[in-house]
Order: C-alpha cells, then sequence, then structure tokens
C-alpha cells in the first residue's frame, strides 16, 4: 500500500512556486509555514496555554479605569481593566522575599525581544552573571518587556513557565510568553501600572 505525505507534497509544491513568485509574497509563504521566534522557547508552542495558570476574563467592579493594568503581588496576579466591566486576568511571577514592592508606575518603554543589562545591584549578589545579554530565546527578559518608570522593574516574559505563580524574581513582575505577548499587544507607552503588594 502506498502512503503519500501530503503535507510534504504541498510544501515543495510551495517552494516551487515560490521560486517564481516577488520576494514579498516569498515571505509571506514562507511566514505561514515556519513558526514565529518565540515558538522556539522551552515548551509547547505559542498559544497552548503553556503557564500553570490560564489567562482568563473576570468580572471587574473595581475603582480603575479601563486600560490599567494592576498587580496583585499576594495573589501573584496581573490585571488588565476592561471598558466593560471585565479584566483580563494573568498570572504572573512576582518578586520573592526582600524584593516585593508597591507603588504606582508607567510603562515608558516597550521593547520586542529586549537585550538585558544586569544592574548594578543584581551584579553584585551575582558576579557570575553577563554584563549584557542581546535579545533572543535565553535571555531572561523573554519575548516581550515593558519598563515601569524610571525604575529597574519591568514587566517581562520568560522561557520559565514553571515559575509562574511563585515569587522567584529580584522584583520584577514575570509572564509566560505567550501571555507577555499578549499583554504587549494591548497596552501603550503611558499605561498606568498600579502594584498591590
Amino acid at each position: 500500500m502506498r502512503v503519500t505525505n501530503w503535507g510534504a507534497v504541498a510544501l515543495v509544491a510551495a517552494l516551487g512556486w515560490m521560486g517564481a513568485a516577488p520576494a514579498s509574497a516569498q515571505t509571506l509563504a514562507l511566514s505561514n509555514v515556519f513558526p514565529k521566534p518565540y515558538d522556539f522557547g522551552i515548551g509547547p508552542k505559542s498559544g497552548s496555554g503553556v503557564s500553570p495558570i490560564r489567562r482568563t476574563t473576570v468580572r471587574y467592579d473595581g475603582p480603575y479605569a479601563p486600560g490599567t493594568i494592576v498587580v496583585n503581588t499576594a495573589e501573584r496576579r496581573l490585571y488588565l481593566i476592561q471598558p466593560d466591566g471585565t479584566a483580563l486576568k494573568y498570572g504572573i511571577g512576582v518578586g520573592r522575599d526582600g524584593f516585593r514592592w508597591s507603588g504606582v508606575k508607567t510603562i515608558t518603554r516597550k521593547a520586542e525581544w529586549p537585550g538585558w543589562t544586569p544592574p548594578p545591584q543584581m551584579l553584585q549578589r551575582r558576579p557570575d552573571l553577563p554584563r549584557y545579554m542581546p535579545g533572543g530565546i535565553d535571555n531572561p527578559l523573554g519575548a516581550r518587556a515593558m519598563y515601569l518608570g524610571s525604575s529597574l522593574y519591568r514587566i517581562h516574559g520568560s522561557n520559565e513557565p514553571e515559575t509562574i505563580g511563585q515569587a522567584v524574581s529580584s522584583g520584577c513582575f514575570r509572564m509566560t510568553n505567550d501571555d507577555v505577548t499578549d499583554l504587549y499587544s494591548r497596552v501603550n507607552v503611558g499605561t498606568k501600572v498600579i502594584v498591590l503588594n
């Protein structure tokens, strides 16, 4: 009995077609065949809910305006307030003992696949860390970062989904790459971030 691998046949046909297609069409075709960079991280592919705490929509009738991010460090959850009386609820990793904080900040910068320069305070505690790490899969800031005011703190991705819901960081809020990419697409520079401890 002869078995045909139709996926391989389609790929070969597409590659043959692309030889005669303009470069823009080739890019579009390849972007549909191969995964995006954040699909190459540790664990299941993007969109599969790799966080041990699933992103959900919950009712919200609190005091904060739509578009505000509220971080509840005790609960280890981040909420993005929506205009319809709901909030998007994400699981996060928070600062370990001695590194938790509270206050009001503003997102002052957003970056995709950011590079990481450990701050001097962290290098004092961990002199083995690199002085700079370019953005990419192995970078501890993950797929996206949102910088909080002039502080050292960020909301950022992580390639360690098992740490979500834990107190593990030096004060930053970590999310899975899937969740941080989703949040990143929904907020702008200037978004208010309220951190409750």
